[in-house]
């Protein structure tokens, strides 16, 4: 450590750490920002994972919630370095008898594609996405006092459903199919209220600011953000894994980008009983299996619109993807899984030797489940590209352990910082006036466990170090 005293420190340097100690930074405090590992970025790392020359992103790869963020919009990080390619298709979803749902740029082009279902789509999505750029402080937040009550209400109603519900709007598979994909982001079953918000979003967010994928690998996003709080004066300390809080040097507050599970196990001297009980209860979600391939030509999809979607959703139907999401919740692996799949080479020549490609794919799983699901991922790409599996000349593994071991917020593999189903959506950690609070004076959680939850758009960090800032320092940020 450089100093012994500081204003603030920050444990984690994913997204919602980095927005945790910019926004404390940009106040003018000394703000240090603690890695375990001896790489930033938490999510956002790409590595050489299969054969040299091939890079790979180790977590997230395709960021829609990041060019949605607020923060991350207001840092200009393309002045440090950070170019998103937008795909030609934000999104495919292919079907056995080869057609496919794609996810355009605008709604239009999306609903002349989904047939009968064409102005039904473009009712449900049109006022989402007139009204989403006004609404996105509001609902990437904590519960919130609406500046647009209207315009939030109405979202509300569309958002607060199950998946399978809205999709009885929709009578083409191509529209409930490509529907389905979408809301299965949620990981947890399709049945559950408010799976459809996460579908929602991410449909509407395709419209407004497409899907991107940073060039070179989701590092040169980590690399941009840490480029910004460097140059504003802030201190990054790698390799120092906390184990305890006493290990920290002095400072007036602590920010945990951590799950409760971690913010138990390095601060627990210092909280509440009652606190640690609340937290002890909150719920994980299934894990995932992730694999990363270096391959030798581009995936041959049956569906042309999939040779050119920056992501692809494999799972056929979306009562072929209800079943195996819900069939996984209830700890029963499924064969056939929906699977998640980018192929960034097609759009990043950075990403693999010349004419080779890399790819990127992963399935949900039982929380803590090690059952290799190499076959049945494999098979489900096949069974969309015949000939892919002879295409493959190097592959990388990791079930829920290695993912955990990789980044211990990942519990169990569960990479959403914990269930966000209705239970836990604007109550996660705990229900609170303030979710960023803890019981401990000047410690605060700043991670994906708590609201807006999930993605690459450090929300959950800004609104901390906020919470923060207003706590200790009398700073009000509007």
């Amino acid at each position: 450590m450089r100093k012994t005293e500081y204003d603030a420190i920050v444990i984690g340097s994913g997204p919602n750490g980095f927005a945790a100690a910019i926004t404390l930074q940009q106040q003018g405090l000394s703000v240090l920002l603690i890695e375990g590992k001896k790489d930033i970025g938490g999510g956002m790392r790409t590595k050489a994972l299969t054969l040299p020359g091939f890079i790979h992103d180790v977590c997230s790869a395709v960021h829609p919630m990041a060019v949605l963020s607020p923060f991350l919009n207001s840092l200009s990080l393309e002045k440090f370095g950070l170019e998103l390619i937008q795909p030609k298709y934000a999104a495919a979803h292919p079907f056995d008898d080869g057609t496919a749902g794609i996810l355009h740029g605008s709604v239009e082009d999306t609903a002349n594609g989904l047939g009968e279902d064409k102005e039904t789509y473009l009712k449900f999505m049109g006022p989402v996405v007139r009204d989403l750029p006004k609404l996105l402080p509001d609902v990437l937040g904590p519960f919130p006092i609406p500046k647009y009550p209207f315009a939030l209400a109405e979202f509300g109603l569309k958002a607060l459903p199950s998946a399978t519900w809205i999709a009885k709007r929709f009578k083409t598979k191509q529209a409930r199919g490509l529907w389905g994909g979408m809301a299965a982001h949620a990981i947890q079953p399709l049945e559950n209220l408010t799976t459809a918000a996460i579908g929602l979003m991410l449909m509407a967010g395709g419209h407004v600011a497409g899907w991107p994928i940073p060039k070179g690998g989701s590092q040169s996003l980590a690399n941009a953000l840490a480029a910004v709080f460097v140059g504003l004066g802030g201190e990054i300390q790698t390799d120092f894994m906390v184990k305890s809080i006493d290990q920290l040097p002095s400072s007036k507050v602590v920010l945990f980008d951590t799950t409760p599970k971690q913010l138990v196990a390095i601060a627990g001297n210092k909280l509440s009983s009652s606190y640690i009980n609340k937290l002890s209860k909150y719920r994980y979600g299934m894990g995932a299996f992730k694999i990363d391939w270096a391959l030798s030509e581009p995936i041959p999809f049956t569906a042309e619109a999939c040779r050119s979607a920056g992501t692809v959703h494999l799972g056929n139907t979306i009562e072929e993807i209800a079943a195996t999401e819900k069939s996984t919740s209830q700890g029963k692996q499924s064969q056939n899984p929906y699977v998640l799949l980018s192929q960034p080479s097609i759009f990043d020549k950075t990403r693999a030797p010349e004419g080779k490609h890399t790819v990127w794919a992963y399935c949900h799983v039982p929380n803590g489940s090690t059952e290799d699901m190499t076959q049945a991922i494999e098979n489900q790409v096949e069974r969309f590209a015949p000939g892919f599996k002879d295409l493959i000349i190097g592959r990388s593994t990791m079930n829920t352990a290695q993912i955990e071991a990789y980044n211990p917020n990942y519990i169990g593999g569960d990479i959403n910082g914990g269930t966000q189903d209705i239970y836990q959506l604007y109550t996660r950690p705990v229900l609170s006036a303030s979710p960023y609070r803890t019981s401990a004076d000047g410690i605060y959680i700043c991670s994906s466990s708590t609201p807006p939850g999930g993605g690459v758009h450090g929300m959950s960090g800004y609104h901390a170090a906020k919470q923060a800032l207003s706590d200790v320092f009398k700073i009000k940020l509007k």
